[in-house]
């Protein structure tokens, strides 16, 4: 049987025994309802004309108030007249109500007429009591008979309560169940429906597609197999350490390079909480901190990892990589591993170790000659030694403008070399802001003169300390104003700001130059990059190196511009 025919079948029989027991139970309260309007209508409102008429008697026949009365109830008496003897009665009591007009001191004839008002009362009553009788009789067999139909209607309803949605519901919950296990790759799973309902043709349906699932994942395990052995070689054959973990951090897989460097075996690691093995491998701690520890606050520049393996010092970079899949008929992302990748970088750290040295040495040797070279020009402008023309003036101020570029450089490079080989010295020290920004303007207050430029000074009331090193700090904001300075156009003017922000100290130098494009502004900080098309002096080092100073001391550096609308470089420091 069809489950549409099942459900039809269902909701029609209870609908016809509602609508059944809607109408017997109708027709019997229309039957008590009919017998309740009798004895009010035909026997109750005589009893109640009699009443009338004997509290009119009683009171005072004499009076006319009192005769209406008794004529008005005597004339509704008349009208519902129902039982056999009532009309005769009812004769009687006008008739002697005639002769007790023309009489009305007869005492006799007044007891006559309360006797026959009382017979009407009696008769009345009595045919009240067998109504009475009928309608329980009714009402008795009305229980009876809805009682009966319900009862039938209840068993018929409780039977399909209890096996009509289970018909339903328990084919569905043992397909469902059949659908989980062939979703977790139990691919033997099949369900027998034994109906020539929409579920038995379900079931087929169904089984066939599981045996289908089943002969296509036999017949592409080997492939699989083989696929899972490529992917195992060609990890194991990289170059670069590999380290894979799962959701719950088991060691997945951990390929050649990696069990070289830390020393491990494959089958002490595989399947294992990678926590357990950080217990006692430094290696495996020091790459997995950043999987448990939570993001710190302040962003730390990361350096390289250095491991001491194959009897020399190594160093290598580690990347994180985190393996999220959406599965399908899903929509949310689900997270299903890690893998940490370490890129052996001991060759281009040599190098650069080569080139910091190398710069370093230059540098220092460049300083030497031109110390000599400044003090020979002073020599040359003393005059106790000669005078000199105008032409030899002018070729000194040309080589003193020339040396002083070359020791700025010079010493631009020895900064570099402490940032690159990582000895920054910092004396972090309770420092007051205001004079870091009256050294730096005391520096260039000779070159903003010169170019006419007014520096306008916007410094908040009661500015806090900062935790700073000084010097280095001085000659950052001494670089900034040096580049507003030197981009600035005559006669214009630079401001300077400072203020507190969030427990921090923010110093600003904002100019009205001609602006740095957009494109620009992610690189201005990079170490030799000046923007295209600028004609002015500079080796593209002092932002650089003002970043690292600033950012070692646990503050920030950021620049906002608009071309042709001048530039606003910000030094956020942290407040004492």
């Amino acid at each position: 049987m069809k489950i549409k025919f099942k459900l039809t079948l269902a909701v029609g029989l209870l609908f016809v025994m509602i609508a059944a027991l809607t109408a017997i139970s109708a027709i019997y309260i229309n039957r008590l309802s009919g017998d309740a309007k009798n004895i009010i209508k035909d026997n109750y409102n005589s009893v109640s004309y009699s009443r009338e008429m004997l509290i009119a008697l009683n009171n005072n026949i004499t009076n006319e108030q009192e005769k209406d009365r008794f004529i008005q109830n005597l004339e509704k008496e008349k009208q519902t007249i129902t039982e056999i003897g009532e009309k005769e009665l009812a004769d009687k009591i006008n008739l002697k109500f005639e002769k007790l007009q023309d009489n009305p001191n007869d005492s006799a004839l007044l007891q006559t007429i309360r006797k026959d008002i009382t017979d009407v009362m009696l008769l009345n009553m009595q045919a009240i009591q067998k109504k009475s009788a009928v309608a329980d009789e009714t009402a008795k067999s009305s229980i009876i008979i809805i009682s009966v139909v319900g009862t039938f209607c209840f068993l018929i309803a409780f039977t399909l309560l209890v096996n009509l949605p289970s018909n339903i519901a328990n084919p569905i919950s043992e397909l469902t169940n059949s659908i989980k296990q062939i979703a977790n790759k139990n691919y033997s799973e099949r369900v027998h429906f034994e109906s020539s309902s929409e579920f038995g043709d379900l079931a087929k349906s169904f089984n066939t597609m599981a045996q289908k699932l089943q002969e296509y994942t036999s017949s592409n395990l080997e492939k699989l197999l083989m696929s899972k052995k490529r992917i195992e070689t060609l990890i194991n054959n990289m170059s670069e350490p590999v380290i894979g973990l799962d959701e719950m951090k088991n060691i997945l897989f951990i390929n050649d390079e990696a069990l070289k460097i830390s020393g491990l075996k494959s089958e002490e690691v595989i399947g294992k909480p990678v926590q357990e093995i950080a217990v006692y491998n430094d290696l495996i701690r020091s790459l997995i901190q950043d999987l448990f520890q939570p993001t710190l606050l302040v962003k730390e520049k990361k350096q390289p990892i250095k491991i001491y393996a194959d009897n020399k010092e190594s160093f290598f970079e580690k990347e994180m990589v985190s393996i999220k899949i959406t599965p399908t008929g899903e929509e949310i992302e689900k997270h299903i591993g890690d893998v940490i990748v370490l890129r052996n970088v001991t060759t281009y750290k040599e190098l650069d170790l080569a080139k910091t040295n190398f710069i370093g040495t230059v540098s220092h040797e460049f300083k030497t000659p031109i110390a000599s070279i400044k003090m020979s020009l002073q020599l040359l402008e003393n005059e106790q030694i000669g005078t000199m023309n105008e032409e030899q003036k002018e070729l000194i101020t040309s080589i003193k403008d020339d040396a002083n570029r070359l020791l700025k450089f010079t010493g631009e490079l020895l900064n570099m070399t402490q940032v690159e080989s990582g000895s920054i010295q910092l004396e972090m020290k309770p420092t007051d802001t205001t004079e870091i920004i009256s050294y730096a303007l005391n520096t260039v207050k000779q070159s903003a003169e010169q170019k006419q430029i007014k520096i306008e000074l916007n410094i908040a009331h009661h500015l806090p300390k900062v935790i700073a090193d000084q010097e280095k700090t001085a000659l950052v904001i001494t670089n900034l104003l040096t580049n507003a300075i030197r981009y600035s156009h005559e006669n214009s003017t630079i401001i300077i700001e400072a203020k507190e922000s969030d427990n921090k100290v923010k110093i600003s130098v904002i100019d009205s130059g001609q602006g740095i494009a957009p494109e620009y502004l992610d690189k201005v900080f990079n170490r030799y990059f000046r923007v295209p098309g600028i004609k002015k002096e500079g080796t593209g080092l002092g932002l650089s190196i003002s970043k690292e100073f600033i950012e070692a001391q646990g503050g920030t550096i950021a620049v906002k511009s608009e071309l042709g609308s001048g530039s606003q470089f910000t030094v956020e420091l942290i407040r004492a």
